[in-house]
């Protein structure tokens, strides 16, 4: 539908929505620029108060996958008219303790009466406009690096139908409420050569590596045995604990990867799946990609290399 509207031209819009970035950047000095997101959802989990430290560290996370330091954030709330406001304030609280984690200053927000709750944020940062990390950049031979391990979404399903062990559970709402700002300040304040990154949140990795791919004119090389899984997900793949995103995801994505002989299904189907906080798609310069893991991995970040950057060929995506 963005395709649609009237352009709107602005020489200080340094990112717009043209290659589906995670976040906008407004230039407002030479050395300095606004870095602006939103994301809101419904309930992943049970507990209203984890359920706001997931959303507070989705929302968080574009911020960080531009490269950019949050400063402010306004809360978005929809909540039922008869439903009990002390489930609404763990909710607020659960949020608070992960914007206070990040140095982020909650300074309003805006609340509607709905059916059904909905939760999140807007979230204002800083960066500086030599240090973009857009979606555009990659360059063939570069390396590509992952944090966090796919999963949150078909977890999240069977947390819902009942069916998720509690080892699960516990694994997918550690990476959910994990931020990503460890991963960030190795990256800003090390000398890596990063062309291009973003984080895989609900378009799955698949949907957002065709972003990447797609916006630096280049095809992307996945090891299928390298790409992580939370413990759970791919039980729950075999369980048939599917949500209907991680379809619509396969259903719009699926037509530019190819596969090699020997990629399990269930693996497949992880590709696709909707992660809610999830980790950084990052690609590399190669001299660069084991020193940049070894950074991470010090600073507690799981970061592991699933594939290459290739020059642009068909299909855009492999998964070998």
């Amino acid at each position: 539908m963005l395709g649609k509207l009237a352009r709107q031209h602005d020489p200080n819009v340094l990112v717009g929505f043209n290659h589906a970035d995670d976040a906008g950047v407004y230039q407002l000095a030479p050395d300095q620029a606004l870095v602006q997101t939103v994301d809101f959802f419904t309930p992943v989990v049970d507990d209203p108060y984890i359920f706001g430290q997931i959303a507070a560290t989705n929302a968080l996370s574009d911020i960080y996958a531009m490269g950019g330091r949050p400063i402010t954030s306004l809360a978005l709330v929809c909540f039922p008219e008869k439903a009990d406001l002390e489930i609404l304030e763990r909710i607020l609280a659960g949020g608070l303790s992960k914007m206070i984690e990040a140095g982020c200053t909650v300074i309003g927000g805006h609340s509607i009466r709905d059916e059904e709750t909905k939760f999140g944020y807007s979230v204002t940062g800083l960066i500086d406009p030599k240090k973009i990390l857009a979606n555009a950049g990659a360059k063939p031979g570069d390396a590509l690096l992952f944090t966090k391990a796919l999963g949150t979404g078909v977890i999240s399903t069977a947390i819902k139908k009942g069916k998720a062990e509690p080892a699960w559970i516990d694994a997918a709402i550690e990476s959910m409420t994990m931020l990503n700002k460890r991963a960030a300040e190795v990256i800003q304040q090390g000398k890596f050569r990063i062309r291009s990154m973003t984080d895989v949140t609900g378009f799955g990795l698949i949907g957002h590596a065709r972003e990447m791919a797609l916006a630096s004119d280049v095809s992307f090389s996945f090891q299928a045995k390298s790409i992580p899984a939370l413990p759970g997900a791919l039980e729950c793949i075999r369980a048939g604990y599917i949500p209907g995103g991680l379809n619509n995801n396969r259903d719009f994505a699926e037509c530019v990867v190819g596969y090699a002989d020997g990629v399990p299904d269930d693996l497949r189907t992880l590709l696709f799946d909707p992660q809610t906080a999830g980790g950084l798609l990052i690609s590399v310069a190669p001299e660069d990609s084991e020193q940049l893991s070894r950074s991470l991995k010090a600073a507690g970040v799981a970061a592991v290399r699933i594939g290459e950057v290739l020059a642009r060929t068909k299909p855009l995506i492999m998964i070998k």
